[in-house]
């Protein structure tokens, strides 16, 4: 029993180290010359790509129909 204590304080631990290592990858991806952005933005544009789109637009006029409901 003690063994497994330790192996899921190990884990918990290593999955500490893990969120720290994100937050500072996430950190560094923020910055360019102009200056930081906020890591909220910054995940939510790393996360981006693997999203399906909301919305599919066949010409401008959708385009801009969708821009005006929103």
């Amino acid at each position: 029993m003690a063994q497994v204590l330790n192996h899921n304080s190990k884990i918990s631990s290593i999955q500490k180290e893990i969120e720290l290592l994100r937050s500072f990858i996430i950190g560094i991806a923020g910055k360019d010359e102009e200056g930081e952005y906020k890591p909220e933005f910054v995940k939510r544009i790393l996360k981006a790509p693997q999203e399906k789109p909301k919305y599919t637009f066949r010409n401008k006029q959708d385009f801009i129909t969708q821009l005006r409901k929103n």
